[in-house]
């Protein structure tokens, strides 16, 4: 399957249908690369009109669940959440890719979401 543009809606809609699986989230930004390893339960959304400042976001993706964060020294460590948070923006770029990734481009960095099953 090519990759493909979505809009928020889709993106949601597709996104909802991995409920129950492993996912794995890569997150670029600057020089900064984080590697999470998620079951996710759920997907939730957040609007936040009152922003201490404009590097909070006025919109936030919740993938709600268990999981890990790798450690770049080796090892992991379990999330300080049940859920990992992409901020979003009316900017934001969602791209779906081979029915296994998304990819969510915003002004802060890269996101890419990929379902690993859950035997992995």
């Amino acid at each position: 399957m090519p990759e493909r543009m979505l809009t928020i809606e889709e993106f949601n809609e597709l996104l909802k249908h991995w409920n129950g699986e492993k996912i794995k989230i890569s997150k670029h930004e600057l020089d900064d690369v984080d590697t999470t390893f998620l079951q996710l339960d759920s997907v939730s959304y957040r609007t936040k009109t009152r922003r201490m400042d404009e590097y909070q976001p006025m919109h936030t993706l919740s993938l709600n669940g268990q999981g890990e964060i790798t450690l770049e020294a080796g090892g992991s460590q379990p999330l300080p959440d049940a859920s990992y948070e992409i901020p979003l923006e009316d900017t934001t770029l969602y791209r779906y890719d081979d029915g296994t990734t998304f990819t969510l481009v915003t002004e802060r960095g890269t996101y890419t979401i990929e379902i690993m099953g859950n035997n992995t």
